[in-house]
């Protein structure tokens, strides 16, 4: 029987879709405060030098300037000003060398943000070049160490295992056995070995970085672009030495974030600055700035497979390095999530991985939609297709053959559950038309088709806690700290709490975070909050809804009539006053791998799927091609809100194109060379495919708040792949490095001439 519902399933508009489009939206940029000064801040030339002196005096000369603050300003007011989510390595300002060129190392504060950056130009700092390393793979076994002791942070239940280093740029060496690879291989008909790298890409939300901070008495207040309120808050408060009631975190709506603005970003060097001066300090970041302060990471995946004369996958090994720059941020987090899927989604009895989080001299990486997922897929789905076409087997059969399906264990050991890869591939090769005559063009113009299935493990173990208000005039507020930063999360919240309580959600009012009245919620982050705050909040409403129920009863009324809620109140307490609190809290199963083997029977709470193809044209004299069809299909669970999922689908594809085909942060010597969006790609709608395609797998997700799951990183996961898939397709040239250009293309049939 086909269930009912009155308010998820709906494409109901967003609830703040009026403020934003009549420009009433809050947003941090905004925000002036009495007294406030503003901070514009000094970077390091070098990727890799010992700082002998810092000339403060031209900048302190100048008329307006406040002050000028070096780390040793700081540690007057934090005496040991070192923060991080996985290790406590990242320094509030650059603390005796700089390790990446663009590293924070003073401060001016001014009352006029120009003439801060005016002052700002004008310190000069005498360094001594140490060397550097900026490749993960020669870092993994270099002598030049970027750090030389790390502290592990110990914050989160799935980085407790992390240790204290010496003498190593290895950050995190993950490992996974499944099986017994070497014995498969030596069963193997065939073995096929590929390396493949992924680049450096950055974030580039709307909205660039930006906090203030502001110290009254003995309470700090933070008003900050940040998409996890309760960790800022935690950490600042350990960086303090304070209890966590004095700090207080307040995030209105956010223009982007996809993982950039998670864990501590600019919260700490502007605690640290108002907390020096006593009065507010703001501190916001240029779009070009954005490029020192957080990026994708680039890895170098080398990937081996046995495959007996049928097809069948024996044994596979996948060796990934992951570039974590200067600072670990959350690297370790996303060596361990990616690299537990970097065999892909398949079927595989023995299974070695290796996954490694390593630090170089060059900006810090960290969390960005996919979480690794769509540099291992990458790898993973462009050597499937070449295995096929070196066997000569149909590409689509050879993948389905393969696959992984529910109730059979995944490489980590957990069983598969409601994810619908096939379903999701099998709705690709519908849409695409794939059994179709297709034409290939002729002369210079060659067409090709490609595919590919993404596929991630979700954050775990992770908390949400959610609150719901009855007020006693019937109205509700729904307290949450999930953050809106352009998905929708607001909405979504809103209709499972109306669906659970019988409200029009667009009566419910969601207040936004503020960790002096919002609960704990971990991040928003990695597709998570549909399905763990999504089930927080139904059981927030549940509760409510029971206790609404035992208030009425307890002055005879019936519960679930058609009374209205104020005359519950108005007979309780006679008049309309009092409150009914539902809480719920989440907290999925989960299970710590094994150390030695990886394997876990609980270590993801649901799984990410993702199919993507792309049909090419290929001007095969000037190696320019065009992306001229994208089709993505997703497994959501039920779409709560299907418009705003579509949408969540759409953007999560528009910003891996451009990862595939333009977006490259390009280094020279440590050197970033493309440090501003005139030369640092972003590609605009006249840039996307001629035809674009999203589309939902018919699927549940059983467990998931009425049968939703998480929807904004499912189509990053495969794109880049289809598109490199369709390349090869059309040209019969393989690219093993992102993104894919013309040169590439071009360099790959010069050397195929060769």
């Amino acid at each position: 029987m086909t269930e009912v519902f009155t308010s998820v399933g709906r494409s109901i508009p967003r609830l703040e879709a009026r403020d934003k489009v009549t420009g009433r939206t809050e947003y941090v940029h905004h925000l002036r405060l009495p007294r406030m000064l503003y901070g514009k801040i000094f970077r390091s030339a070098y990727p890799h030098a010992r700082i002998k002196s810092v000339d403060k005096s031209a900048a302190e000369a100048i008329e307006g300037v406040f002050r000028v603050v070096t780390i040793d300003d700081i540690r007057t007011v934090i005496p040991h000003p070192y923060y991080g989510p996985a290790f406590h390595d990242q320094p509030i300002l650059a603390d005796g060398k700089t390790r990446f060129s663009g590293e924070p190392l003073a401060v001016v504060l001014a009352e006029d943000p120009s003439i801060a950056e005016e002052a700002a130009g004008l310190i000069t700092v005498e360094y001594e070049e140490i060397p550097a390393v900026f490749d993960e793979v020669e870092a993994m076994t270099s002598d030049v160490l970027v750090h030389d002791e790390l502290k592990p942070a110990s914050t989160f239940a799935d980085l407790k295992h992390l240790k204290g280093r010496k003498g190593t740029n290895i950050a995190l060496d993950h490992k996974l056995l499944r099986g017994d690879p070497e014995a498969g291989f030596a069963k193997s008909d065939f073995v096929f070995e590929h390396v493949f790298r992924s680049q450096q890409v950055m974030h580039t939300p709307m909205e660039p970085f930006v906090s203030v901070a502001d110290v009254t008495g003995d309470r700090m207040t933070l008003h900050t672009a940040s998409q996890g309120p309760s960790f800022v808050r935690i950490e600042i408060a350990r960086l303090l030495g304070w209890p966590e009631n004095r700090v207080r975190v307040k995030v209105p709506f956010l223009g982007g974030g996809f993982g950039g603005k998670l864990y501590i970003k600019l919260e700490a060097l502007v605690t640290a600055l108002s907390l020096l001066v006593r009065r507010p300090v703001k501190i916001s970041l240029t779009m070009e700035e954005q490029f020192f302060m957080v990026t994708r990471h680039p890895c170098t995946f080398r990937i081996k497979s046995g495959v007996n004369k049928d097809g069948k996958i024996i044994a596979r090994t996948c060796d990934i390095a992951w570039n974590g720059g200067a600072y670990a941020d959350i690297g370790p987090r996303v060596t361990q999530k990616a690299g537990f899927t970097s065999a892909g989604p398949y079927d595989i009895e023995n299974v070695r991985i290796r996954s490694s989080a390593v630090y170089t001299n060059r900006p810090p990486a960290g969390a960005l939609r996919g979480f690794g997922a769509p540099q291992t897929a990458w790898a993973y789905e462009r050597h499937m297709d070449m295995i096929a076409e070196e066997m000569g087997l149909d590409k689509v059969e050879f993948r389905r053959q393969n696959l992984l399906r529910d109730g059979r264990p995944q490489a980590s050991g957990t069983i598969l559950v409601d994810a619908a890869i096939e379903k999701s591939l099998d709705k690709l090769l519908d849409i695409m038309k794939w059994n179709q005559p297709f034409d290939r063009g002729s002369g210079r113009i060659r067409r090709g088709r490609g595919i590919a299935v993404g596929f991630k493990g979700i954050t775990s173990p992770t908390t949400s806690v959610a609150i719901v208000n009855l007020y006693a005039d019937g109205s509700c507020g729904l307290f949450i700290g999930t953050v809106d930063m352009g998905q929708g999360s607001d909405t979504v919240m809103a209709q499972i709490a109306g669906e659970v309580l019988g409200f029009d959600p667009t009566t419910i009012k969601v207040i936004h975070s503020d960790t002096d009245v919002t609960p704990y919620d971990m991040g928003t982050l990695g597709s998570r909050s549909t399905f763990h705050m999504g089930t927080a909040v139904r059981l927030a409403a549940e509760d409510a809804k029971k206790k609404l129920a035992e208030l009425a009863a307890s002055v005879g009324m019936v519960p679930g009539s058609n009374q209205p809620i104020s005359e519950i109140f108005e007979r309780r307490y006679g008049m309309r006053a009092g409150n009914v609190i539902g809480v719920g809290s989440f907290i999925p199963e989960y299970q710590k791998p094994d150390p030695e083997t990886g394997q876990s029977l609980k270590v993801t709470p649901f799984w990410g799927v993702g199919t993507n193809g792309a049909e090419v044209e290929v001007d095969m004299e000037t190696c320019q091609f065009t992306v001229t069809k994208l089709v993505n299909v997703a497994d959501i669970g039920r779409p709560l809100n299907p418009k705003l999922a579509l949408q969540q689908l759409s953007g999560a594809g528009i910003m891996q194109y451009g990862f595939t085909t333009t977006e490259n942060m390009i280094f020279k010597e440590g050197q970033l060379t493309n440090a501003s969006l005139a030369d640092y790609k972003i590609p605009g709608l006249l840039d996307m495919p001629r035809e674009w395609i999203n589309e939902f797998t018919d699927s549940i997700q059983h467990d998931g708040p009425f049968g939703g799951k998480g929807a904004g990183e499912t189509t990053t996961i495969a794109l880049s792949p289809a598109i490199g898939n369709a390349i090869a397709d059309a040209t019969g040239v393989q690219l093993m490095d992102l993104p894919c250009t013309a040169e590439s293309i071009f360099q790959a049939l010069k050397r195929a001439k060769a």
